[in-house]
Formats: C-alpha cells, structure tokens, sequence
C-alpha cells in the first residue's frame, strides 16, 4: 500500500510517499480502508520529534482516520499508534465510532481531534459558564474555529477571536465570534481587554505559547481561567508562580486529549453531541485543505506558515 513513511526527524522534507506492507490483522482492532486521513499540527511535532509523547522510527505520521472497516462501516478513529496517512490503517475497536451520512469525511475528521479538542477546552478544562467571556485563538484553524461556534451555542456571553490576518479574522465573525483582533503577541493583553468592552476576560483556549500565553494571563479577570493545549510557536513561555496565580486568583490548566479518550464518558458521548450538531446544522466543521496523500509535505509546510484555515484532509485515492 502506499503510505507516507519517516526515517529520520526533520521538517515537511522528511515526509516521502512510498510502498509499505499492509497492516495485519490482529484481535481488538479493525482494519480501515482509509478515504482520508486528518492533519493535524501535533503531526507536525510528531515528525520532529518534539511533541508530548515521543516518537519512535521508522513511522507513518498521522493520528485520525475516516474509512470502511472490512465489513462495510463507515467510521471515523483515532489512530492510537499513528498510522494515518496511508491506505489503510489498523485502529482500536473501541475508538472507532460510526459517521452518519449526512457528515462528510472531511466533517468528521474535523471532529474526531479538534472538535473533541474544542469540546473539552470549553467544558471540561475551560469550565465555561453562561455569560462568560471567551478568547479564541487562531480562531480561523481547526479547533479555533469549532470553539467559537461551541462557546457561543454553550451559552458564553461574548466570544473574543484573534487570528493573523483579516480574512482569517473575517472567518471568526462569520462563525459567531463577537469580536476578531489581531492575534499578535504585541500589545495582545490590550486588545483583549478592550474587546471586552474594558473588562479582563474569564476563559481564554491558548495553543501558542511563548508570549502569547504571557499576555493571555495577564488579561485574565480575578477566577479567569487559561487553558493551554499546544505550543504552535515552538517558544516556552516563562515559568508561572505561584504568586500570579493566587495574586488575582487565576488558573493555568493544560489538557491533552489523549488523557481524555480512555476515560468513561469523555470519548463517545462529546463526539456523538458532535455529530448530532453537524448533522443538524448547528455546528459547521470548516474543511481548509484536501491535499493528495503524496503532497503530505505541502499541507504540513502550509500549516506551519499559517497559510491554513479550518481542517486539513489527505485523500488518499490521489
């Protein structure tokens, strides 16, 4: 089968289209005919080797799948071991879940990190509450842009998006955000205050690091709560105290989705509320990009320039 294979750490460069053996059979896991695979920019870290979880080589990057099994479902996974991007792909029965037709595979791949992503950011780490402010960034991405439609159907009295430029800004109004600014780590602390009318904000989902997470919680209101789930900037920011947090009683939570798939409730039953969302309209999964399999190094080169909105597919029929 063909399948995108890394020897070595690296960049986009390292991602190489070849022929690799099938996966086998094996007890508790089902075999996809994979019709596309999700990008996600924890692949982008995979292959470099600089994620949360280490990575061993050779590898098939990739972490969601959207196929038939080999008696004809049709599902949407998480690839626990990656695996993705090819094929076929060998997957946990338990994380595979059934998509309904009225879903595309581009919706469920959506779904299936970003939006469960999104969904915990708000409700479980979050602990977001009706009339509570929200700051989004990079409102326009995969996970961005579903928690602005989530915040706002959750009931959040005002939802603050930033993003890079206008259009990705003009994406976020679009999707319900109240407010788009300039995501920019300069100044950023400002603009969010007077986005929210002069008021520090509740909850803000951070995915940057670096400064941006600085002045994310320099912004928050007394009980405000941070959220961090990625580096994309590949900066650390500097170490939090204890003082700053007790200080105007703020909270920095970090959340891992991994930590929530293997626990009751926090799998099946946030993803069938997605599900049922897409499928009535109430939630509108933003398919960015759908790049050939072998133009695998294109859509990660794309997402790491910020080029990107919405979720990134590779069909791999092509």
């Amino acid at each position: 089968m063909r399948a995108i294979h890394v020897t070595e750490f690296g960049g986009p460069e390292v991602l190489r289209l070849v022929e690799v053996p099938e996966p086998r059979p094996e007890p508790g896991r089902l075999l996809i005919d994979v019709s596309a695979a999700g990008v996600n920019y924890a692949d982008t870290h995979a292959v470099e080797d600089s994620y949360l979880s280490r990575t061993t080589l050779p590898m098939i990057p990739g972490g969601e799948v959207v196929g038939r099994t080999e008696d004809g479902r049709r599902v949407v996974a998480l690839a626990d071991n990656y695996g993705g991007y090819a094929e076929k792909a060998s997957v946990l029965e338990d994380l595979a879940i059934d998509v309904p037709d009225a879903v595309s595979d581009g919706q469920a791949l959506a779904l299936i990190v970003q939006g469960l992503t999104a969904w915990h950011l708000l409700r479980t780490s979050g602990r977001m509450a009706a009339g509570e402010s929200v700051v989004v960034h990079a409102a326009a991405g995969g996970t961005g842009s579903l928690a602005v439609q989530l915040a706002k159907t959750f009931g959040a009295g005002r939802v603050i998006a930033t993003a890079s430029t206008p259009e990705k800004r003009e994406l976020a109004l679009s999707l319900g955000a109240d407010v788009a600014v300039d995501g920019d780590a300069d100044g950023l602390k400002d603009r969010l205050t007077e986005a929210n009318g002069g008021r520090k904000v509740d909850v803000v989902l951070e995915m940057t690091g670096g400064p941006v997470f600085e002045e994310s919680l320099a912004a928050l209101a007394p009980f405000g709560r941070l959220v961090t789930y990625g580096m994309a900037s590949r900066q650390a920011p500097q170490p939090v105290h204890a003082a700053q947090l007790m200080g105007r009683s703020r909270a920095v939570v970090g959340f891992w989705l991994m930590h929530a798939v293997a626990r009751p409730g926090m799998y099946r039953e946030p993803m069938a509320e997605l599900l049922d969302m897409v499928g009535d309209g109430r939630l509108s999964p933003q398919v960015g990009g759908v790049y050939p399999l072998s133009d695998a190094a294109r859509a990660h080169e794309d997402l790491r320039a910020r080029r990107t909105v919405g979720k990134l597919v590779l069909d791999t029929s092509r």
